[in-house]
């Protein structure tokens, strides 16, 4: 199964570090966060992925073009650049990466449907380039294949940005709740897309997350698989701060691979 990365988005509220690179080469423990991404999916066997590029797609591109160079010793003749010869392996050699370019201004829809040549008929996974989940892939997939719908997207119960203060009728508090989970689920990605999907999507301004998932819940076509585990988002440097302590602290919840 392939899995398609959205990692084309303007990532604006992330200037500190977006400014000259996608938010999802923003690093992790000296990784992208995508990288991180791609390594959960790889440890459950996936090792096909299509990388949807749009803002700042160059970096994107040159770290993936560039992976081996930087990853391992090398050796080259300097006047013949294809005699470079690479000393040893690393983990992801297996890896086939597609990087493309869906278009700077292109919406979440339009980049997954601008893609469809690279993964033709078949199931497919895709998330986003910028959230990282601890997610059990394999009952994921099973659940998708067990309802025969269109459409799987992996929801949470997030906890809640500020702490909870519980009142008495009178006014008086009766407890404080420090960030609860909420009471609501919430779309975190990690959808199970049959092919049958790219009929949901129109144009490059097509926004995946409005018409076509309302569409396909209207017709009974998406399922939801419940995620109870780790999930943080990187939307601002805050949030990035906290994935890389929480890598620096040895046993980053995310890290299922060895």
């Amino acid at each position: 199964m392939k899995a398609v990365l959205l990692a084309g988005g303007l990532g604006t509220r992330m200037r500190e570090e977006t400014e000259f690179r996608p938010k999802p080469m923003v690093e992790v423990g000296g990784r992208p966060v995508l990288w991180h991404i791609m390594k959960i999916l790889g440890h459950y066997g996936i090792s096909e992925f299509v990388v949807c590029t749009g803002y700042k797609s160059e970096y994107i591109k040159s770290y993936f073009s560039n992976y081996g160079v930087s990853n391992l010793d090398f050796t080259i003749t300097l006047g013949d650049q294809s005699s470079i010869r690479y000393h040893g392996s690393h983990a992801e050699f297996d890896w086939q990466v597609t990087v493309a370019d869906t278009g700077l201004s292109t919406m979440t829809g339009g980049r997954i449907k601008r893609i469809q040549k690279y993964v033709g008929d078949e199931t497919f996974l895709c998330t986003y380039g910028d959230g990282i989940a601890d997610v059990d892939i394999p009952a994921l997939i099973d659940f998708h294949r067990a309802h025969g719908k269109f459409a799987t997207v992996t929801a949470t119960q997030p906890m809640s940005r500020f702490g909870v203060i519980d009142l008495e009728q009178d006014g008086a508090v009766a407890k404080f709740r420090e960030k609860p989970k909420t009471e609501d689920w919430i779309n975190i990605g990690y959808f199970v897309f049959e092919p049958q999907v790219f009929e949901y999507l129109d144009g490059d301004d097509t926004v995946l997350e409005d018409k076509p998932l309302l569409r396909l819940a209207e017709d009974r076509q998406i399922a939801a698989f419940p995620h109870h585990g780790f999930w943080q988002p990187m939307d601002t440097f805050r949030e990035s701060q906290l994935l890389n302590n929480l890598w620096n602290s040895g046993n980053p919840p995310w890290k299922v691979w060895q």
